[in-house]
């Protein structure tokens, strides 16, 4: 059913139409057929319009220019992203209770609100059965790292500069409230050795330093040695290191990751968090 306003817009085009027609003098010593005189009339009938056309800034309403959303790279696509060297690494671990020098207890992490129940229970850093707590088999990666980024604010949304500075934003883009840096793999080089582990929390200290963690530049100044990367008890055990250190640094991408006691955790689905929180 057509409204009234619809058909008095009809109407009023069709008389200003045939208003048109009427108006159009006739060329002395011819004869217009009715399909002339039309195509005059419509000529007549656009020539406001098209110089409009001009001064609008979307005249054919289409849609905005999209964002460009980029592929996981092929592995002989992949351009390996720099090492950061001589970073000072400090020992963390699910469920370590807060202290003077750490006063945030690692019951949760920046990303998922229950992580010591997630994770399976207390990764205590002294008794270790091989990378494991002794009491429990993890459910999740016991190689694990908290770098001092947070791409999240609290609530929906990612950090304006987020979309800017992390290379693989639109390509793990997934919608406002989940992070594109939970789960990211890295590799961490000491004396030799390389451990691969995951980021699963924001720190030490800050969680806004991008232009360390996307940009290659120095840690923060802080209060521990300008610590830049916190390793968890497996990590620390993997790479031989006897307490906090320098290490070598870099993202990977999963496909980079080779087998090792953190393989089994290379394609599992891990369920990522709907939104941020204090």
């Amino acid at each position: 059913m057509v409204s009234g306003s619809s058909q008095r817009g009809v109407v009023s085009s069709r008389l200003a139409y045939a208003a048109i027609l009427l108006l159009l003098p006739q060329v002395e010593g011819t004869v217009l057929t009715t399909r002339e005189r039309t195509d005059l009339a419509h000529e007549k009938f656009l020539e406001g319009r098209r110089a409009n056309l001009h001064s609008r800034e979307n005249p054919y309403l289409g849609p905005r220019k999209a964002l460009v959303v980029e592929e996981i790279p092929g592995p002989w696509e992949n351009r390996p992203t720099p090492w950061r060297h001589n970073i000072r690494a400090t020992i963390f671990w699910v469920g370590e209770k807060p202290s003077p020098a750490n006063p945030t207890p690692n019951t949760a992490s920046s990303w998922d609100p229950r992580w010591e129940i997630s994770y399976g229970g207390y990764d205590d850093p002294l008794k270790r059965r091989g990378y494991f707590p002794a009491s429990f088999e993890p459910k999740l990666n016991p190689f694990y790292i908290a770098l001092p980024y947070n791409d999240l604010l609290k609530g929906w949304t990612h950090r304006p500069e987020a979309p800017e500075v992390i290379p693989w934003f639109w390509r793990d883009y997934r919608g406002p409230g989940i992070s594109v840096c939970h789960n990211r793999w890295l590799a961490i080089h000491y004396r030799g050795r390389v451990a691969y582990a995951q980021w699963k929390d924001v720190g030490p200290f800050t969680i806004d330093d991008w232009p360390y963690v996307f940009e290659g530049k120095f840690p923060r100044t802080n209060q521990n040695h300008n610590a830049g990367i916190d390793i968890s008890p497996a990590v620390r055990d993997f790479l031989r290191m006897r307490g906090n250190a320098n290490v070598d640094w870099r993202f990977v991408e999963e496909y980079e990751v080779p087998p090792g006691p953190w393989d089994r955790w290379i394609t599992s689905p891990l369920p990522l968090p709907i939104r941020a929180f204090p």
